[in-house]
């Protein structure tokens, strides 16, 4: 089938009203190598910001870790306050110039960082702002709250969590209402499955973060070979596809630093998997 670079996935509406095309755009890779300092060619990395925009993208993920600090700016340089454009960023990890994530939930902390994703972002309120991953070391609730706080002064218009449990989402929910979650997920990893369906219970947007994983498995790669072959596509593609088909509330966010790759990417949303596609894809074993 013919592909184009155009995203033409349905759309997800938030409890609030607001709709985004499901297919939307990773950031993380707009920064340096091991996700550290700025990219080799700044002007190339918002060229592929401005594309995205310009070929329908509507939903934009990074978050304050991302260089840290330099994916939120570039996005604030190109994209800035676009009301066309929902942009997500989180708060949660420390970096190092040796590429570690450090998990930091303290709640004087991420009230530090929403103001220093506000500068960079260019905005008066972050779409959506994210628990990048709880931290051990501080008490799950206090952070949450911490983000509670954030959306109640005005900061922040919706809260998210990444990297987090049904048990987790639940007491999260006790405290704020809850947008998205943010998890890995893949068609050859889904170790989330019941996050995925407490999701879809209660209408929560899912982000699989590592959408295309699976390409680069023995088992799973080859079995979205085979898909790919025959549908005329690449293997990345029917990856996403198959996260657009497996539930109405997945929001894939693959992440590039090529415009070619993300016209490629778009190209899933245009991607129909047939029955025996689905069959042979939902058969590959996770483990």
């Amino acid at each position: 089938m013919a592909l184009t670079p155009h995203d033409d996935s349905d759309t997800f509406e938030f409890a609030d009203g607001a709709t985004v095309d499901r297919l939307g755009f990773g950031a993380m890779r707009l920064t340096g190598e091991d996700i550290v300092g700025a990219p080799p060619d700044e002007a190339a990395a918002k060229r592929v910001l401005r594309h995205a925009v310009e070929s329908g993208v509507d939903f934009v993920d990074t978050a304050d870790s991302y260089g840290p600090g330099v994916s939120e700016r570039l996005i604030g340089e190109e994209i800035g306050d676009d009301p066309e454009v929902l942009v997500a960023s989180k708060a949660g990890l420390l970096r190092n110039r040796e590429g570690d994530w450090i998990p930091h939930g303290d709640p004087d902390f991420l009230k530090n960082q929403v103001l220093c994703s506000l500068d960079r972002l260019g905005v008066d309120a972050i779409d959506l702002y994210q628990l990048h991953r709880p931290d051990p070391d501080t008490d799950f609730e206090a952070s949450v709250h911490a983000f509670a706080e954030m959306r109640d002064a005005g900061q922040i218009d919706r809260v998210g969590l990444s990297n987090v449990s049904v048990d987790q989402l639940e007491t999260a929910l006790d405290i704020v209402d809850v947008a998205t979650v943010q998890n890995r997920y893949d068609v050859g990893n889904r170790d989330e499955e019941a996050v995925l369906r407490a999701c879809e219970d209660r209408g929560i947007g899912f982000i699989p973060w590592g959408p295309m994983y699976a390409v680069d498995e023995d088992e799973a790669g080859s079995v979205l070979d085979s898909v790919a072959e025959r549908r005329g596509a690449s293997p990345h593609q029917v990856a996403l596809a198959w996260l657009l088909q497996h539930s109405e509330v997945t929001l894939p966010i693959p992440g590039t630093s090529s415009v070619d790759h993300l016209d490629a990417n778009l190209g899933a949303a245009r991607l129909e998997l047939i029955d025996e596609d689905v069959r042979e894809l939902d058969a590959i074993d996770p483990r």
